[in-house]
């Protein structure tokens, strides 16, 4: 088994969040429940965690460092979530993946294959 992130981004900042403040309410137990049963499956590496709205972009332009506010420089996308889990490949780790209920409500769950730092 491999370990592969799976990253949730959502819009957690526009007028118009997708998914709403109640999309989130009514997802919220249908998403433990998919986070259990990949507990149950010994699959879950590291548990989800809650990330902050706020964040720092750091980059260089023109020579010159930058720290922005926000999660992006630009987009309304964040990340709202990171789960490290263990599947076979990444057809299985997507499969799990789209198992995520926040999906049907506009989130975007992306996955990431870890590979070992050389």
């Amino acid at each position: 088994m491999q370990e592969f992130l799976l990253v949730i981004h959502r819009d957690l900042t526009s007028a118009n969040p997708a998914p709403s403040p109640e999309q989130m309410k009514a997802a919220l137990k249908p998403y433990q429940d998919w986070v259990a049963g990949i507990a149950a499956q010994d699959r879950l590496v590291a548990p989800p965690k809650r990330w902050d709205v706020d964040g720092r972009v750091i980059r260089h332009d023109k020579k010159k460092e930058q720290v922005l506010s926000g999660p992006y420089a630009e987009g309304k996308e964040s990340i709202g979530g990171l789960i490290l889990i263990k599947a076979k490949d990444y057809d299985d780790a997507v499969e799990v993946a789209k198992g995520c209920p926040i999906i049907q409500y506009g989130a975007i769950v992306e996955v990431r294959m870890a590979v070992p730092v050389v």
